[in-house]
């Protein structure tokens, strides 16, 4: 049977995931949007073809940037999340670890307890 954390973890993982999923539907999408308001502006600009390129290029580089600010927030969110994981499962795996030893300790000192009540049976049986 699975542990809640560990489900929890699973859970975290893949709600990371179908962040970084949606986000990077978003950022096609701004650029298809992008590229389909270029097309529009070009065939719909009462203005001269040089003039129209030049809107064209400016409004391309303004994309390009709002895109790579997009991909550079989306990667900084991504080891942001992976960080605060990667330290929850740190944490959850130390006190796992420290109640591991508890446990084995308390089973110890009941066998060493049974051993001996199991002398003291034996030598007094004698």
């Amino acid at each position: 049977m699975k542990d809640h954390k560990e489900d929890s973890l699973g859970h975290q993982a893949h709600e990371h995931k179908n962040n970084v999923s949606q986000l990077g539907g978003f950022v096609a999408g701004l650029l298809a949007g992008g590229l389909a308001g270029a097309g529009a502006m070009l065939l719909l600009a009462p203005q001269s073809g040089k003039r129209t390129r030049t809107q064209i290029q400016r409004r391309s580089l303004e994309l390009k940037d709002q895109a790579t600010d997009a991909v550079d927030d989306a990667v900084a969110q991504t080891r942001d999340t992976s960080r605060r994981i990667r330290a929850g499962t740190q944490a959850k795996m130390k006190r796992f670890q420290h109640r591991a030893h508890v446990l084995l300790e308390e089973q110890k000192t009941r066998v060493s307890a049974a051993v001996e009540s199991g002398k003291h049976a034996i030598l007094g049986s004698a």
